[in-house]
């Protein structure tokens, strides 16, 4: 039985991973930690992280940018690995997570749903291609009136995903409204709508002359990513010091 920290259990998404780990039989919550209360958890419940005193073999963290630091502080100091799933982190706390993996495991996903991961495999296959064609790149990402990054982590994953499959970089352009010119080749432009309660909606749109090619993902329930987390905890718990991804994991 793997023993789990829940980082961030007061959330919608550390409710609903404690729901779906209450129907997983090798895997126990036995802490949670959230400086919000309202909740009744079947597991105590810590204010910060460096209060918690209860045994673990694995962390796993759905909060903020603001709670990253004093987590890899936490982990570090237990040897604990950490299923990272917060996004919207600084270019330092980037840096300071790929250090502290030399020390600890860390997977680290700006989306845990099978089926973006594997859209993100596509994307890796097919984009090369698409731009040597001339096919110009665009991410739509929508996402509930509540969440505050944006763009959103998955959209710069699949962004990401694509740049690396290209011999060229492209720029991530995010507001257009500041210039008037022709759009670049060499660029992929990232949208963001916020409305509603919508979980997650990302689409990738390859625009070519008179052809279109859109590759979409929804989410219609946190369920999906809840799951992938516990997989990848699961995943985790006995790995060696280094960063992880969820293509590692599935």
């Amino acid at each position: 039985m793997v023993r789990m920290i829940m980082h961030g259990c007061n959330g919608r998404m550390g409710q609903m991973i404690t729901k779906i780990a209450e129907e997983e039989k090798n895997i126990q919550i036995v802490a949670g930690v959230d400086k919000f209360g309202g909740m009744k958890n079947d597991y105590p419940v810590f204010e910060d992280i460096k209060d918690c005193d209860v045994e673990a073999d694995v962390v796993i963290d759905f909060t903020n940018s603001e709670a990253v630091d004093g987590l890899l502080t936490y982990c570090k100091d237990k040897k604990l690995p950490i299923v990272l799933c917060t996004t919207g982190m600084s270019d330092k706390q980037l840096k300071d997570i790929e250090d502290a993996s030399k020390q600890i495991p860390i997977l680290r996903s700006g989306n845990m749903s099978l089926g973006i991961n594997t859209l993100i495999k596509v994307l890796n296959e097919i984009s090369p291609a698409l731009a040597k064609a001339g096919f110009d790149i665009e991410i739509v990402e929508k996402h509930h009136r509540h969440k505050l990054d944006s763009p959103s982590g998955t959209a710069i994953l699949l962004a990401d995903s694509i740049n690396e499959s290209l011999p060229e970089k492209y720029d991530y352009v995010y507001d257009r409204t500041d210039r008037r010119q022709e759009r670049p080749v060499n660029e992929i432009g990232i949208s963001a709508v916020r409305g509603g309660s919508i979980v997650g909606d990302h689409d990738v749109i390859f625009a070519g002359l008179d052809e279109v090619i859109t590759l979409s993902h929804r989410a219609y329930s946190r369920s999906v990513f809840a799951k992938g987390a516990i997989t990848a905890a699961l995943f985790l718990s006995d790995k060696k010091s280094g960063m992880y991804s969820m293509a590692d994991c599935l």
